[in-house]
């Protein structure tokens, strides 16, 4: 969480969208900026009990992939919609799923069933397989830029995860001629997001504070 709120505040001086691939060293939960600890506790036994920088419901981390992107004013991206992003890197997915053979399609309209819990019901361009969620995602924008943060469960798909990662960077690389370039903090970064590590994310009153 810290490298992904200090990727965004570098947009400015990074000035170039970054894609970052991650998972969790143990079965976690994370959930949105804006919603109450006291409320999130309840929903599942998963522990630990991480708050985001990015909005949205509590996201089980015992078995999915992680990712974030992160882009800066001047990208085209930032210019779209809430909704326009949120659809655009679910179609992204869709596509890496397609590269796989994995038949995914995105939700229509909404149907939700757990108030509060990202992958119970779905939104709206959430992506579905087999009529179940597997994709979601949540935004964050500032002056620095944007920032989507999102989960994909995979459940009983037949597809690893680096095969789907690889797919992810294949298929805008076909699209939109993407060039990617392997991306490694420098010593500014680091030292952010050490800060907020110390500041914030290693800190119990942070994720209770309300």
């Amino acid at each position: 969480m810290a490298m992904d709120e200090a990727l965004l505040e570098a947009m400015p001086r990074l000035g170039t969208p970054v894609l970052r691939f991650y998972s969790w060293t143990q079965p976690a939960a994370s959930f949105g900026y804006f919603q109450r600890y006291s409320d999130v506790e309840r929903m599942t036994a998963l522990r630990p009990l991480i708050r985001r920088p990015t909005a949205g419901g509590l996201v089980p981390h015992d078995a999915d992939w992680t990712y974030s992107l992160a882009f800066p004013t001047v990208h085209e991206w930032y210019s779209l919609s809430a909704i326009q992003s949120y659809e655009r890197v679910h179609r992204w997915i869709h596509a890496a799923f397609g590269i796989g053979n994995v038949p995914t399609e995105l939700a229509a309209e909404r149907r939700q069933a757990g108030a509060g819990q990202c992958f119970i019901g779905y939104e709206k361009f959430d992506l579905l397989w087999g009529g179940q969620k597997i994709a979601g995602a949540a935004q964050r924008r500032t002056r620095d830029g944007l920032l989507i943060q999102g989960s994909v469960q995979p459940a009983a798909i037949s597809l690893r995860r680096f095969d789907w990662e690889k797919a992810m960077l294949a298929t805008v690389v076909g699209a939109y001629g993407v060039e990617w370039n392997k991306f490694t903090p420098d010593k500014l970064l680091t030292e952010r997001i050490e800060s907020l590590v110390a500041q914030k994310y290693s800190l119990a009153t942070y994720y209770q504070k309300r």
